[in-house]
């Protein structure tokens, strides 16, 4: 059963740079291209919505709400775009094994503003 996981796990991988690769394509729509930037941004990011030091609801996002987020994403997509996508990813991924530094201080720079604004609108609230 370990081994099934792990190999779910590996595929994940690739399904998410597709999933990138789908966003940035012109044929599929808009509210696709906002779930799946959520989706992408998620699995990438090196913040969880729950920390994983918390026991047993720390790794929920991980083996949960990612592989759903994920699974809802690809059905949103056209078969013809996902079909090039996936294809165009194992093509990259197979080129290149390193991790982007610059997009990783990306996403965490990203997830920084997000808590900026709600602490921003939060106090704004509770001055009013």
């Amino acid at each position: 059963m370990l081994e099934r996981w792990r190999q779910r796990a590996k595929k994940l991988k690739p399904e998410t740079y597709a999933l990138y690769l789908a966003c940035r394509d012109p044929r599929v729509s808009w509210y696709a291209k906002v779930f799946l930037a959520v989706v992408v941004g998620y699995a990438l990011s090196p913040i969880d919505l729950i920390p994983d030091f918390i026991p047993v609801l720390g790794y929920l996002d991980d083996l949960v709400l990612v592989p759903v987020g994920i699974t809802l994403a690809l059905k949103m997509v056209p078969q013809v775009v996902l079909d090039e996508c996936r294809h165009e990813a194992r093509e990259v991924m197979a080129e290149r094994k390193s991790v982007s530094r610059l997009a990783a201080g990306a996403i965490v720079v990203i997830w920084i503003l997000c808590i900026a604004l709600v602490v921003v609108a939060l106090g704004r609230m509770v001055k009013e």
